[in-house]
């Protein structure tokens, strides 16, 4: 069999931000008004939106757009995949010839808004992924509160800091050996559940 292994390092997310208001078209622009994503590129279809570039402006986008959509204090919900190493992925070869300063860092990093998350990790093409998993999940604890959950992690604190912290693991994941990683993310902001945590 053809080995379906991949040494790009890009990093993808698709993803979708769902504000739970009659003005979801307004907020969801807005945020994409607010963020700079020069250093990514990025293409939005009638599902979801792709966004490819390395780790740190990933990353670096995919917060400043929830955060910025999140910060209209309407109930949003985001689910996201993010992956590195994936064979056949179009675009995989491309190099971004950029610096490794996130652009939108300042905007968003004094934000205090709190949510609730759930994360699952796939170190694919890893025989040691259980160890792995249990690794990155306990390093997770420096940064929120966690427990488990059916499927997935439970994460609860500041945005900034559940997707510093899924920045974390995700990149130490891959430079720990993984040679395709994936992560999904579900996070909620505002949510009515949540009125005794603001």
């Amino acid at each position: 069999m053809q080995n379906q292994s991949c040494n790009n390092q890009n990093v993808s997310a698709s993803f979708s931000i769902h504000p739970m208001s009659d003005d979801f078209k307004d907020i969801i622009l807005g945020a994409l008004d607010e963020v700079d994503t020069s250093n990514v590129w990025l293409e939005t279809d009638d599902v979801s939106t792709s966004v490819r570039g390395t780790s740190t402006h990933v990353f670096d986008v995919t917060k400043a757009l929830f955060v910025h959509a999140a910060k209209t204090g309407k109930h949003v919900a985001f689910q996201a995949t993010y992956m590195c190493g994936c064979p056949g992925e179009p675009g995989e070869e491309t190099t971004f010839e950029v610096d490794e300063i996130p652009l939108n860092k300042e905007k968003v990093e004094d934000t205090k808004q709190y949510v609730a998350a759930k994360f699952s990790l796939y170190p694919l093409g890893n025989g040691d992924y259980m160890d792995l998993i249990f690794q990155q999940i306990e390093a997770m604890k420096s940064f929120v509160s966690v427990s488990s959950a059916p499927l997935a992690t439970r994460l609860e604190g500041e945005a900034i800091q559940v997707f510093n912290g899924l920045e974390k693991v995700f990149t130490a994941t891959v430079e720990g050996g993984s040679s395709h990683t994936v992560m999904t993310v579900s996070i909620s902001a505002n949510s009515p559940s949540h009125t005794d945590k603001v």
